[in-house]
């Protein structure tokens, strides 16, 4: 669960602190799950001492520590060769290991757009000196999900020591293709992808939870070796309504898994046989996502209706 980027501000590093000390020390009765706080951080040892002061409460506890490995962000934002990238990566996954942090999550910041062969250089190092987990970053949203499969499957080939990490994906949805990317990822390899609910964030947002999370129940055994999370699916129209009241950032109503339109037909030549089976044309159960439906319900009346809406709604 990644809550924050503690060096920000006093009020995140607070925020922050405080929810490891709370969160962070929550034990599910049933499974004995606890929940792995995580802080974010730029290659620098003030970033990493911030994080490690603000998750430290908690019974587990990460960091993910992130730099620039595309040409352009290393010219422009970094102004730092390819040689000094790799030894900020070096030095920040070590003095966080060095703190006390036993999973570090090393992250290339724009990945997508860097050159193949420095990721694996780089992020072979990161995994040498510590790193247990290694994220790359589409943090643009480029890749199309081919793109996407075939550089993870080329990660896992030729990075040293891929397969003593796990291999994260993080995507952005600039091309709307950020659930997609997340799906090839996983298809390639990938075992942890970077969900938001409802898939907020940056621009356009990133894959969103949700839908990740039920591609997966649906066809995870068909089509991805039986990948498969242990997210109680039923708890996500909750929260994703939670959140939607927090941020104050309502969802469409066409909005895959949680819009109000998922579970809803207008369509005449839908209705009349959905009544006889909803599984006709519904692949999932909204009462999987927490959607309480009715025999009937689900049924709209609209200009493509037909007798059967006015009989059964």
């Amino acid at each position: 669960m990644e809550v924050g980027f503690p060096a920000s501000s006093e009020e995140e590093f607070e925020t922050i602190k405080t929810i490891a000390k709370t969160v962070g020390n929550e034990v599910d009765e049933e499974t004995g799950y606890v929940p792995v706080i995580c802080g974010l951080a730029r290659c620098n040892h003030r970033d990493i001492e911030a994080v490690w002061e603000a998750v430290k409460y908690a019974k587990r506890q990460t960091i993910i520590i992130f730099i620039s490995t595309s040409d352009i962000h290393m010219k422009f934002k970094l102004k730092k060769t390819k040689e000094e990238v790799i030894q900020m990566a070096v030095s920040s996954v070590s003095y966080a290991k060095s703190l006390g942090f036993n999973d570090i999550i090393f992250g290339c910041e724009d990945a997508c757009r860097s050159e193949k062969e420095f990721l694996c250089k780089i992020l072979g190092e990161a995994i040498k000196v510590g790193a247990t987990t290694v994220n790359i970053g589409d943090t643009v949203g480029i890749n199309m999900p081919q793109e996407t499969w075939e550089l993870v499957s080329y990660l896992k080939a030729n990075t040293p020591g891929i397969d003593d990490v796990v291999l994260s994906v993080h995507c952005h949805n600039d091309l709307g293709v950020a659930t997609a990317n997340a799906i090839a990822g996983i298809c390639a390899g990938a075992r942890q992808v970077d969900v938001t609910v409802n898939g907020i964030g940056e621009r356009s947002g990133n894959a969103a939870l949700e839908e990740v999370v039920m591609a997966l129940k649906c066809r995870g055994s068909y089509v991805m070796d039986g990948v498969y999370t242990r997210i109680d699916t039923r708890q996500i129209m909750a929260t994703s309504n939670m959140v939607q009241e927090y941020t104050g950032l309502r969802v469409q109503a066409h909005k895959p898994i949680v819009g109000a339109n998922c579970f809803v037909h207008e369509s005449d030549l839908h209705q009349d046989v959905i009544l006889k089976s909803r599984r006709t044309y519904e692949i999932l159960s909204p009462e999987d996502v927490g959607v309480v439906k009715t025999e009937n319900s689900g049924i709209a009346r609209g200009k493509l209706s037909g007798r059967h809406a006015v009989k059964d709604v």
